[in-house]
């Protein structure tokens, strides 16, 4: 018999936060993502054998590029979230499970910046 109280038994075994939060928005980014994709490959399937220029031209619409620039950011989101539970789930040490954590949010951060100006740069028509 032991003599501790519930709450100590089961204090430092896990965390007290819930974890609905993350899992919701992940099932809502990968929802999110297959109507995103399914609208790239039905729009790229119209165009068949398109031009660049067509291409281009079709991306430069304002509701193509907005839902370009949605399908980068949620793609990031989605892969980081996913990485996020990966990483909690197999790297031990604390330390280096920070580390690795805040290199992943910052790289996926860098990615759809890079993503979303590469879209913007399209849409207006910016020269290389």
């Amino acid at each position: 018999m032991s003599l501790k109280s519930p709450l100590r038994r089961v204090t430092y075994l896990g965390s007290a936060k819930g974890g609905s939060g993350h899992w919701f928005a992940q099932r809502v980014s990968a929802v999110a993502l297959v109507l995103l994709g399914l609208w790239l490959v039905a729009a790229l399937a119209t165009m068949g054998g398109a031009s660049h220029a067509n291409v281009v031209a079709w991306l430069s619409s304002p509701v193509a590029a907005a839902f370009a620039v949605l399908l980068v950011l949620v793609a990031a989101w989605h892969a980081m979230l996913g990485l996020q539970v990966v990483i909690e789930d197999y790297v031990g040490a604390k330390g280096q499970r920070l580390a690795v954590l805040l290199v992943v949010k910052f790289v996926f951060a860098v990615a759809a910046v890079i993503g979303v100006l590469s879209v913007l740069r399209i849409a207006f028509g910016v020269a290389a």
